[in-house]
């Protein structure tokens, strides 16, 4: 359990990349108190997402590049207790906050593992593992971390300004998850897992982020907008600019080599630009919706 493979099977810089939809709740949420951001912030980026990136990658046992792994080693029995240790210690966080907080936990953590796990495997079904990957990484999560945050319960998923929001990070998660497939398709197919990216076809996957991508752009300027926040508006379409410019360059390259192209160096870079354009603005924007910039 303690050997350094297992460990980095954890990947937990990858927790990076999901932090947008943390911050956007923490920008959202009324009731800030430093010790909850922290227990919320530790249990789910240390704890949760780790035990669920370690618990897949025992299952599927890749031999080529996954997200955040170029060239991810073997796993063993002992990656399979580190990662069920760590969704343990989750729990026992998640309940620090109150006990609903750790039962979404605890709903989230084995969502994920049926995506992986033999006997249910989400993964082997295109569209029903998009919806529900989608789903849980961005409404769920972000609900979660907002009650987490407030020490609120099950009942803010039924608060349309919790639901609105939650839903426009599952639009933008619709849009680049097939992205995060589209290197895998040869050991997808190797194990008879059909993801959508694999079903689309290569062209087709960056077509249908392409459209999504839009959808969610159109719909947080609308969020923004609605809220009478313009320089937020502008602030997330200019924060989108050199994800859409870093798309459209690597689909112009994809369009003339495919096997070339399509590979985890440009898709990992994919990740980086988002994730850090992403939680720049989120950042930025928790600090002008909370008002903590006119204090200085």
């Amino acid at each position: 359990m303690l050997k350094w493979s297992n460990w980095k099977h954890l990947r937990i810089p990858f927790s990076f990349y999901l932090m947008p939809v943390f911050f956007f709740a923490l920008a959202m949420t009324p009731n800030h108190n430093g010790e909850r951001i922290l227990i919320v912030l530790i249990a789910l980026h240390l704890f949760l997402y780790p035990s669920s990136n370690g618990y897949n990658s025992y299952f599927d046992k890749d031999e080529k590049s996954i997200g955040g792994l170029r060239n991810p080693p073997k796993v063993t029995l002992g990656l399979y207790y580190l990662s069920l240790l760590f969704f343990l210690v989750a729990l026992g966080l998640g309940l620090l906050i109150n006990w609903q907080f750790a039962s979404m936990m605890l709903l989230y953590g084995l969502v994920s593992m049926a995506y992986s796990h033999p006997s249910i495997r989400l993964k082997k079904y295109a569209y029903p593992s998009w919806i529900i990957a989608g789903l849980f990484q961005g409404f769920f999560t972000f609900c979660m971390a907002y009650a987490g945050l407030s020490d609120f319960g099950w009942e803010i998923f039924t608060r349309s300004h919790v639901i609105i929001p939650g839903i426009l990070t599952s639009l933008m998660l619709w849009g680049s998850y097939p992205l995060t497939q589209v290197y895998q398709h040869e050991e997808d197919a190797k194990r008879g897992d059909k993801t959508l990216s694999l079903k689309l076809g290569v062209k087709g996957t960056f077509s249908f982020s392409a459209v999504w991508f839009f959808i969610s752009g159109l719909a947080f300027a609308w969020f923004f907008i609605q809220r009478g926040q313009f320089t937020a508006t502008y602030g997330f379409l200019l924060s989108m600019l050199p994800v859409i410019l870093y798309f459209i360059v690597w689909f112009s390259f994809v369009r003339k080599d495919e096997v070339q192209y399509a590979n985890y160096t440009w898709a990992m870079w994919m990740n980086r630009i988002s994730g850090i354009a992403l939680n720049a603005f989120f950042i930025w924007y928790f600090l002008e919706n909370t008002q903590i910039l006119q204090v200085f």
